[in-house]
């Protein structure tokens, strides 16, 4: 079990907390266990996809989201 997922009872949360704030325990980082190799993919996202994409493709993406967004309920 990673230390996210770590259960404390509400005491114990509230000591962290306060531990925290005055810079008693150094906070916690959600990023800290993540491979920086995909953090780094991730953080390409849209522009990797566009790029890979033909001007058809995209076209046809922005229609259809053109479509969606102006569609009628």
């Amino acid at each position: 079990m990673s230390k996210r997922h770590k259960k404390l009872d509400l005491n114990q949360l509230a000591k962290r907390i306060v531990d925290e704030a005055i810079g008693e325990i150094e906070k916690e980082s959600d990023f800290n266990d993540k491979d920086k190799a995909a953090q780094a993919l991730g953080r390409k996202g849209g522009k990797a996809r566009a790029a890979a994409l033909s001007q058809e493709q995209r076209e046809e993406i922005a229609r259809h989201a053109a479509q969606a967004r102006w569609k009628k309920n």
